[in-house]
């Protein structure tokens, strides 16, 4: 194995592990935090924080990778994540985990815009594809296999929170083995100069193209940060819940990502949003109606988590189609934000809608975002001159 070869794959098995790590967080704290008494709308409130760090991290990330190199950034991620997680079971407070949250998300996205950026910027062109659904399906298993530590509450509180601390500092280690790097500084010194325009640009010719990156978020976050309380309150088996309902979801998407991706080459990214939507929101409103059928929900996570796990990549495709190649790092950018604020206010509103319609609550949230995200891509107007797959032809300056 080569040395870059070597790299890779301890980036991403360091990557794995982070995304097990948020994909605990979120089950584990909304089911403990519901035992506390608290209403479901200030659990969703409380998942938010992590998003909230994703955000705040933002501006940062390209200075400090610019100064320090991708290995500092990504080990003071490391380093915050650990201290994070050993610290939850000291003292459970209601704001004393929020601010943990908070502080665990701004650590988050250390590690992984970091990471993305460094295996995009050292892999080959030949590979870089591949060397990216590798990472995104690394983090998707992580991801997954999160809400199973749900089961270790029943064992003892800290358990989650010890084995995920655990599994960070083997990261650490494997860190330690790889040597720094810098990014190229010359495209990077001159990007911010005009980014408040860059990210106008992007919203007006490609606001259709980012709405999947809110969606997903969205979805992401309510499925497993709220939807844990909903079953503890009507009856749906937790167990079944955490190791087949929320895994199930996941699994299903990691499946599809590369026949959606070839799909969307061959018939246009617009239509397949539009399929994947529509379907999904079908799906969701079908949902309230079998929660008696555990096995029938189970298939419709499932069959979900296959339609909508890649509204992400879709959109970040279909942004590729509508806008200039020097309009993409500000479209990434923004790409980003919406997915945390996606994430922030699905949890949000879920909860709020388990306060107030009770049962179905989840479902309903879901369908209403769906249905906005499927009825813009059919008002959204493409620009006349498309190439193939619906790819923007651009003439070159005079």
């Amino acid at each position: 194995m080569t040395p870059r070869d070597r790299k890779f794959w301890i980036l991403t098995l360091m990557v794995l592990i982070a995304g097990f790590s948020q994909g605990m967080l979120l089950p584990v704290l909304a089911v403990m935090l519901e035992e506390t008494g608290i209403s479901s709308t200030a659990n969703g409130f409380h998942a938010s924080a992590l998003y909230i760090g994703i955000i705040l991290a933002a501006p940062f990330l390209e200075p400090l990778i610019r100064r320090f190199g991708y290995r500092p950034v990504i080990l003071t991620g490391l380093i915050t994540i650990i201290l994070s997680l050993a610290a939850f079971p000291f003292w459970y407070a209601f704001w004393f985990w929020f601010a943990l949250r908070l502080i665990i998300g701004i650590a988050d996205n250390l590690i992984h815009f970091s990471t993305q950026v460094w295996i995009s910027s050292e892999s080959r062109p030949d590979i870089r594809g591949r060397n990216l659904a590798v990472y995104g399906l690394a983090f998707g298993l992580g991801f997954g296999a999160g809400p199973v530590m749900t089961m270790l509450i029943q064992v003892h509180p800290s358990l989650p929170f010890i084995l995920s601390a655990s599994l960070s500092t083997a990261a650490l280690l494997l860190m330690l083995q790889i040597k720094n790097t810098f990014p190229e500084t010359g495209a990077a010194e001159t990007s911010g100069v005009t980014m408040l325009n860059r990210c106008r640009s992007v919203w007006s010719k490609g606001w259709v193209a980012l709405l999947p990156a809110f969606a997903y978020g969205f979805l992401e976050a309510a499925i497993h940060g709220s939807y844990p309380v909903y079953a503890m309150r009507f009856g749906i088996d937790l167990s079944f819940t955490t190791i087949f309902l929320l895994p199930g979801f996941v699994i299903g998407s990691l499946i599809t990502q590369i026949p959606l991706g070839i799909a969307s080459d061959k018939i246009g990214r617009r239509r397949l949003i539009s399929i994947v939507t529509g379907t999904g929101l079908v799906l969701f409103s079908i949902m309230p109606l079998v929660e008696s059928s555990l096995p029938l929900l189970g298939m419709l996570f499932a069959a979900s988590g296959m339609l909508l796990g890649s509204l992400f990549s879709l959109g970040i495709a279909y942004l590729a189609d509508l806008v200039p190649p020097s309009l993409l790092p500000a479209g990434n950018m923004l790409a980003g934000v919406l997915f945390a604020l996606g994430s922030m206010s699905g949890p949000l509103l879920t909860g709020f809608l388990i306060e107030q319609i009770g049962r179905g609550a989840p479902y309903a949230a879901v369908v209403l975002m769906l249905a906005c995200v499927f009825f813009s891509g059919l008002l959204y107007r493409e620009p006349e001159r498309m190439g193939r797959a619906g790819t923007v032809v651009y003439s070159p300056p005079e």
